[in-house]
Order: structure tokens, then C-alpha cells, then sequence
């Protein structure tokens, strides 16, 4: 059995252009998918947040609009329910990556509003780069690799081929015209290749050590490649 880390963002809201507080904080199911696949494989579960936080859940993600009816946003939020790792995260400044065979990102807007600035997150992030342990990431916690960089200043991820929620989904899910900046926008400014695959379908791209998904539905799938370079 392997550690796994779970790095997740600390925030309930994302800050909009116009200044308003969007409540958000992780989306359900990138972090059920992934917990459930992990722990089914034999693994343990490390939470970790900025400042030892208990993460928020992003309301929305619970609805049953999100969860294919209202059978799914029960079994969602019973799963939730099962992931007491939630309720007693580590400060993200006191993880030590070696304790860890593989870390995890899982998205939400919230990455959008402190991972994305995160230095502690950006060196982990760097680390795990460089280490060659495998390192997933799914929708809008890309965001986080934002704060990544290398020794000599540029970008960690800088030529690596990634994914992560498109501008077309953002466009669709209402937000791309009221956001401070969009995630694709920023990923393919730091020097990353970003793939685009079909808008809310299962997507994941694998360069290296780096699995990312570009949505929630990517999530289970990464999940899967993820235990793949574990094993």
C-alpha cells in the first residue's frame, strides 16, 4: 500500500472581474472518483490545504443537474460522507513529497483562487515534476501548476503537454465573460501544449509523470492512468 496525496484548495469562493464572491471551494466528484479508485486499489489517503484548512465542497457540485439525477447527488454526497480524510487535512507547508508515492489535484473553481498564487503549492509542484512520481491534476486545478517554477525562474511546466477546463466549457458554464483570467488562456502563456479534447467529455493527456483531465468526467479516468504509473 502507497501514500497518495490529496492537495486541495482552502477556498470557498472565487473572486470574479467584477469583484463578487462566487462560492465554490473542490467539485464532488473529482475528488470521490479518484478517492474511491485510489482507496479500492489498496491505497491511503493524505489530505492536505493551505493553512490545514477543512475544504469547502462547491455547493453546485452536489446538485443533482451535475450528478445524473438525484440518484447520483445522493450517492455523491454519501461518498463525500465516506471521505473523513476531508475533515482532518495536514498544513500543506509541513508535507514532505518522499512520504508519498503519487500526489493528486482535483479541481472546483476554488484552485482558481489560491492555488493559482500558492508558492508552498508551486514548490511542491515543481518537486514532483522533477521527482518523476506521478502527479495527476484534473479541470481547473491546473490553475495550481501557475504557481510552478524551476530554479532558474521559468515555468515547471513550460513544454509539457496538459490539459485542463477549456475556454469553450468555461463559456458554457457562464463564467468566461466575468472571470479575472481564463485557465487556458494562462496555461498556454506559461509555455505548456495545451490538448483540447470534445467540451465536458472524458479527456485525459499523459506527458511524462504529468496526467491531466480537462473535467469532472476526466476525473475517474485519470484516476485510472494515474494508478497505472503506480503500479
Amino acid at each position: 500500500m502507497s501514500k497518495i496525496l490529496f492537495v486541495v484548495t482552502g477556498a470557498d469562493h472565487w473572486t470574479l472581474a467584477d469583484g463578487t464572491r462566487h462560492p465554490t471551494g473542490f467539485w464532488a466528484e473529482e475528488a470521490v472518483a479518484p478517492y474511491e479508485a485510489f482507496k479500492a486499489a489498496g491505497h491511503e489517503v493524505v489530505v492536505a490545504t493551505p493553512g490545514g484548512v477543512v475544504p469547502t465542497v462547491d455547493p453546485g457540485s452536489l446538485a443533482p443537474e451535475f450528478n445524473g439525477g438525484q440518484e447520483g447527488a445522493d450517492r455523491v454526497e454519501a461518498a463525500l460522507a465516506a471521505f473523513t480524510e476531508l475533515q482532518g487535512p495536514v498544513e500543506l507547508a509541513d508535507v514532505d513529497l518522499d512520504d508519498y508515492a503519487a500526489v493528486f489535484y482535483p479541481g472546483g473553481h476554488g484552485p482558481m483562487e489560491d492555488l493559482a498564487v500558492d508558492a508552498t503549492s508551486g514548490a511542491l509542484l515543481t518537486r514532483a515534476l522533477e521527482s518523476g512520481k506521478p502527479l495527476g491534476i484534473v479541470c481547473h486545478a491546473p490553475a495550481a501548476l501557475l504557481a510552478a517554477v524551476s530554479a532558474d525562474g521559468a515555468p515547471s511546466v513550460a513544454g509539457y503537454r496538459l490539459t485542463g477546463f477549456t475556454n469553450v466549457e468555461e463559456g458554457q458554464a457562464g463564467f468566461a465573460d466575468r472571470a479575472k483570467w481564463l485557465l487556458q488562456d494562462r496555461l498556454v502563456q506559461v509555455g505548456a501544449d495545451f490538448q483540447e479534447g470534445e467540451p465536458w467529455a472524458p479527456y485525459v493527456v499523459v506527458d511524462r509523470n504529468l496526467v491531466t483531465g480537462q473535467n469532472p468526467a476526466s476525473a475517474g479516468p485519470l484516476a485510472t492512468e494515474l494508478l497505472k504509473h503506480l503500479a
